[in-house]
């Protein structure tokens, strides 16, 4: 079971393609730390009686900013075995202290980097931000692999028609970083619709990145680095980049994935917490999280969600196959 915890809507850089620009004015939620170690508590239990592995994945906004975030990490991984791992722009990295916390509580670090040092930096809002991300990725590989900590490290890059150019030519690079996998995300319209429409991956673009990934998946295997994104994957790109809507009926809701929001609503994706949400509240025994496959499913067969008419999930189209 792989759930997916967005913990702060906080971010710290100024991404013009992102939500949670620090810049966008308006609230910026958290999760409740008592919330959520009641349900991870919850989520140890089912994966003792289930005998199924859980994985804890944190998400922000920019999780590092949540002040809870090792203190409760370790302290589950120490009582109920939990595996966690956390997806990070990567400024506090740099920091000694941080790199301690990582090795010491999380089973795998996502970093994103979406170009190389100038065109990285500009987007981010972060001065030689792409120059310490490479030498605290640099750090953190020596330090696991010299104490034999198995922490699996990857790389996410956001592509846009801005990067698409220099993409395989980022990935040899990143692979000089001590890393294991690389993943992608075309660009979305739901976070920023005012940056979209200039910068979306149009059908040539994608027809170029199609022709790329066998090659530079081969050649970054020889580096030791796993390019993940299977045929499935490149073809809801390819969908997107037309604007052809592939509707989903069944994905199996929260068979093997959950994701929950800061807001305490579990939900079995990011699309959907506004119409299959359930809170945290409501669910108090393993019974109950078994129970969620069934709930999503009834509540998807009385009104198909919007999203799933036209369903987006990296998760559902295999972006970590291949």
């Amino acid at each position: 079971m792989i759930v997916v915890w967005q913990i702060t809507e906080r971010c710290n850089l100024a991404c013009p393609f992102c939500l949670y620009d620090k810049r966008r004015v308006g609230n910026r939620r958290e999760a409740d730390a008592k919330t959520v170690l009641r349900f991870a508590r919850l989520l140890g239990e089912f994966q003792q009686s289930r005998q199924e592995r859980v994985l804890i994945s944190w998400l922000g906004g920019e999780p590092l900013l949540w002040s809870p975030l090792f203190p409760l990490s370790h302290s589950l991984r120490e009582e109920y075995d939990l595996a966690f791992s956390i997806t990070t722009n990567g400024t506090s990295l740099p920091r000694e202290l941080i790199q301690e916390q990582i090795l010491a509580s999380m089973t795998e670090l996502t970093v994103s980097v979406d170009a190389f040092a100038e065109q990285h930096n500009a987007w981010r809002g972060w001065p030689n931000g792409w120059q310490n991300l490479r030498a605290a990725m640099q750090q953190l590989a020596q330090k696991a692999e010299h104490r034999g900590v198995n922490l699996k490290r990857r790389v996410n890059t956001v592509l846009m028609r801005d990067n698409l150019d220099t993409f395989a030519d980022l990935c040899h690079e990143l692979a000089t970083w001590g890393i294991h996998e690389i993943t992608f995300n075309q660009l979305g319209g739901r976070d920023r619709p005012e940056f979209y429409p200039s910068h979306r991956l149009q059908p040539n673009d994608v027809e170029h990145l199609i022709k790329m990934i066998p090659m530079l998946r081969e050649e970054l295997g020889q580096q030791g680095v796993q390019l993940r994104g299977d045929d499935t994957y490149l073809q809801r790109i390819e969908a997107s980049s037309r604007d052809i809507s592939i509707p989903v009926h069944d994905c199996f809701p929260g068979e093997r994935f959950l994701f929950i929001d800061e807001q305490a609503r579990v939900s079995p994706c990011s699309f959907t917490a506004a119409s299959l949400g359930v809170s945290l509240n409501d669910l108090h025994t393993v019974n109950d999280i078994m129970n969620l496959p069934a709930r999503f499913s009834a509540a998807r067969q009385q009104q198909l969600p919007v999203p799933c008419r036209n369903c987006t999930s990296t998760r559902v189209f295999a972006k970590f196959g291949g």
